[in-house]
């Protein structure tokens, strides 16, 4: 047989192929296998023509053409496809070879298998890989868990492949990050701040359109300006871009043409649900869920406008800011930068948590370098938070890190501004203002959840605490029998 491969990707879709592309690059030889075998063949004769991979019929052919131990990495739609293929896998394989899932898949079921396939002698790797197409290719956010055993093997072709960053463009957006689910559940967070963050930037978008006025040539030059300073990312980047594409079929510029409806495959809900789960309040990425579930009732929303008041007895829209442009539009990204704060102050909160229920040892700033390069939510602003989780690791909230601390207290005036002027003129800024809430609930000593407790005590006889009593020492009180009688 001729030289063995280094590596055996399953699945040649779009992410399979570039990420089969990228791994080759580095020097590897790569083995490739898909289900339609025609895809195969068109992939070895068209973009891999030259290179140095192994096309494979049939699975057995892939594990075949492996070096030990085999590295075999599944690029399919998660779900029962997955377990499938591992369970063909199983019998080929042989003990310390390493069965690599690529997918969005749900940590618990990442969980599951890790259990299953170290019963077979086997090692498994659940890889959350972030950064679309153009990532798979060029360089991708990479988050590994699973068996630890199965890292030495898979590092030196993860990091390879992997978005660098760093002063010498050295460092890799890839390490270990857990064990069993936890590389899928830092995956589940980073796409579910990428929720946030989405809707943050398109409430921004919508009050300097719909408040100010502004055109699509303003707004491209307002984003533009904003990715020179603390907002600088990738999607206040490809944001600005889109502002400048006109339609290809019509008049016009195209973003004006794309339907207000938006879909989501399930990851920000999956962080929103075991929030819940939890106990953890991760109000942000909730309301960027349920902002693109109201976005989907396009139809009755429509029916809605017809019928339904604003301000000043208005359908639909509700009057124009009538301040200076300039001053407002420099207020609404001081919200957007204290919103977004907020938004990653919660998923790492959530991680924190999550970190504690399963056991795993997380390491909160290399998470957030994970992040710095390659993946959707990648911004210079992840170094502040790396820098954080270093100067204090065991940070409860990175509200209370002291840059982020100062950054909040400057922006909040502004901030206040426009949660209340949006209100004002009837636009919608959920993100914003469930951000706000957040903000001035964590800041309060005291809250009116001793009302709560009495009206559960009251009706339920659930007790309560009492602040003039150790805490965790429960009581009840006969309110019935307490209260002022009724004239």
């Amino acid at each position: 047989m001729s030289e063995l491969a280094d590596f055996g990707l399953i699945g040649l879709a779009v992410m399979g192929e570039n990420l089969a592309l990228n791994v080759e690059s580095r020097g590897f030889r790569v083995a490739v296998y898909n289900r339609t075998t025609s895809v195969m063949e068109e992939f070895i004769a068209g973009r891999a023509a030259g290179k140095n991979f192994v096309g494979c019929k049939t699975i057995e052919d892939l594990v075949a053409s492996l070096a030990a131990p085999r590295k075999v990495m599944l690029m399919v739609k998660a779900g029962p496809a997955v377990d499938a293929i591992i369970d063909t896998l199983i019998p080929l394989l042989s003990p310390g070879d390493i069965i690599i899932d690529g997918g969005n898949t749900y940590y618990e079921h990442t969980e599951r298998r890790t259990k299953y396939v170290e019963e077979q002698g086997l090692l498994y790797c659940g890889c959350g890989v972030s950064g679309g197409e153009e990532g798979a290719l060029k360089g991708p956010s990479m988050m590994p868990g699973g068996s630890p055993d199965a890292w030495p093997h898979v590092k030196p072709i993860f990091q390879a492949i992997a978005a660098k960053v760093g002063p010498n463009n050295d460092i890799p957006c890839c390490e270990w990050v857990g064990p069993r689910g936890a590389g899928h559940y830092v995956k589940m967070v980073h796409n579910g701040i990428e929720y946030g963050d989405m809707q943050l930037i398109c409430e921004a978008y919508f009050l300097m359109k719909e408040a100010l006025g502004l055109s699509n040539d303003e707004l491209y030059d307002v984003f533009a300006e904003w990715n020179k300073g603390e907002l600088d990312s990738y999607l206040i980047e490809i944001t600005r871009d889109i502002f400048s594409v006109k339609d290809d079929q019509g008049d016009g510029y195209l973003v004006d043409k794309v339907l207000d409806r938006a879909g989501a495959k399930g990851t920000g809900k999956w962080m929103s649900q075991l929030a819940l789960d939890l106990g953890v309040p991760s109000t942000l990425v909730t309301e960027a869920v349920y902002a693109r579930s109201l976005s989907a009732v396009k139809d009755e929303r429509v029916r809605a406008a017809e019928v339904l008041k604003g301000p000043h007895g208005e359908h639909c829209h509700g009057t124009t800011y009538e301040g200076d442009k300039q001053t407002f539009v420099e207020q609404i990204r001081q919200a957007l930068y204290a919103s977004k704060i907020v938004s990653y102050a919660q998923g790492f909160v959530q991680l924190q948590a999550a970190a504690i229920e399963h056991d795993w040892p997380l390491n909160f700033g290399d998470c957030a370098m994970l992040w710095r390069g390659g993946c959707i939510i990648r911004a210079v602003f992840l170094d502040r938070i790396k820098e954080a989780f270093d100067a204090n690791p065991k940070l409860e909230n990175l509200l209370l890190a002291p840059y982020f601390t100062d950054a909040v207290d400057k922006a909040q005036d502004a901030w206040r501004h426009v949660v209340a002027t949006a209100a004002t003129l009837g636009i919608p800024t959920p993100a914003f203002s469930t951000a706000l809430a957040y903000y001035d609930g964590y800041r309060r000593a005291t809250l009116p959840a001793n009302l709560l407790q009495a009206q559960r005590d009251y009706f339920g006889a659930h007790t309560f605490e009492r602040t003039d009593k150790p805490r965790g020492e429960m009581f009840h009180a006969e309110w019935l029998d307490l209260r002022k009688q009724p004239s």
